[in-house]
């Protein structure tokens, strides 16, 4: 059965991959109404009479996600009926199911009745959630043969807490990017890093539209800046743990990327494989501080049953955590 798991938790990862980017490209190329205000059908008809770009990519992505939803259900299904005992899979099964019925649901809806782009900008961030729930759940199942040691770490509470912080104004972040999408505002600033390099700070002839780009902006670089301070402070105190170490080079590499191709946006003027690779990496890059959430809730939790003198009782192999701990506190 946990080969049956781990094949599944793969499929239903790369499947949410699909999904973000095929949601992605329903909004780069305007093809969210190739089906007309008809749902789950195209035009109310099982096979299209007339077959358009627009519609193919509009009913290639309901189909996609209705496949991948079955996956997910499965895999979320089996988790709980098989490693339910494992203290975060329930809630990840949950998760995984509750937000890609509700990115689903967000979508129909705004075909059908449609809905203002401030709305329409959840979307991305609800299935990117769903995403991360996904994630995590594989890395679970494949911690289950100890390949994916972190019994080991144990997070400081100062780091567990910018971790949150950190994660919840990426959701932030994320929800501008995607406003700029659904506002069609990719290109309404033709320099970067500023709208206008040769009169960088002239915002009192912005337009609405050039706010929300220059928003995100400054959303994001705030983001980088954050990203790279907490990855040395990582750094310093946790170098000698690999999970630390690798996961954190991971996610300041992923930030670095999703600049790079931010700019390359606006320098190949919305070039639409940038503009989806551009979703990709802030994708995985939400998924890798999601598991580091998941980690801090471990750490979390073996203080409190630590400070309450039941540690050794419940779980003995967890004092191994010691030394970790203590390093850690040397450090400070």
């Amino acid at each position: 059965m946990i080969k049956t798991l781990k094949w599944l938790s793969v499929v239903s990862t790369i499947g949410m991959i699909f999904i973000l980017l095929g949601g992605a490209l329903v909004t780069k190329t305007e093809s969210g109404a190739g089906c007309g205000k008809s749902w789950p059908l195209c035009h109310g008809q099982f096979i299209p009479s007339e077959i358009t770009t627009e519609l193919v990519i509009e009913l290639s992505h309901r189909l996609v996600s209705g496949i991948v939803g079955i996956s997910v259900l499965a895999l979320a299904y089996l988790s709980w009926k098989h490693i339910g005992h494992i203290r975060e899979v329930k809630l990840l099964s949950f998760l995984s199911v509750f937000f890609l019925v509700l990115q689903g649901l967000i979508g129909a809806a705004a075909v059908m009745w449609g809905q203002s782009d401030f709305v329409l900008a959840a979307h991305f961030g609800i299935s990117l959630i769903s995403f991360a729930a996904i994630f995590l759940l594989m890395l679970l199942i494949f911690e289950l043969d100890k390949k994916l040691d972190t019994s080991s770490l144990f997070i400081q509470k100062k780091h567990r807490v910018e971790i949150y912080l950190l994660t919840a104004y990426t959701i932030m972040v994320v929800y501008t990017g995607a406003l700029v999408r659904h506002a069609k505002a990719e290109l309404v600033c033709g320099n970067w890093p500023f709208c206008v390099n040769s009169f960088p700070f002239g915002i009192s002839d912005y337009s609405f539209s050039q706010w929300i780009h220059m928003g995100h902006r400054l959303a994001a670089g705030l983001l980088f800046i954050w990203t790279v301070s907490l990855f040395i402070r990582v750094i310093k105190h946790y170098k000698h743990n690999k999970v630390m170490f690798w996961g954190w080079v991971t996610i300041v590499s992923l930030i670095s990327l999703q600049v790079f191709f931010g700019a390359m946006i606006v320098f190949t003027m919305l070039n639409l494989g940038i503009a989806l690779l551009h979703a990709f990496v802030i994708s995985c890059y939400f998924a890798m501080l999601s598991y580091f959430i998941m980690l801090s809730t471990r750490s979390a939790k073996y203080e409190k049953e630590k400070s309450m003198g039941i540690i050794n009782q419940k779980n003995p192999a967890k004092t191994k955590l010691d030394p970790i701990a203590f390093q850690a506190n040397k450090n400070r």
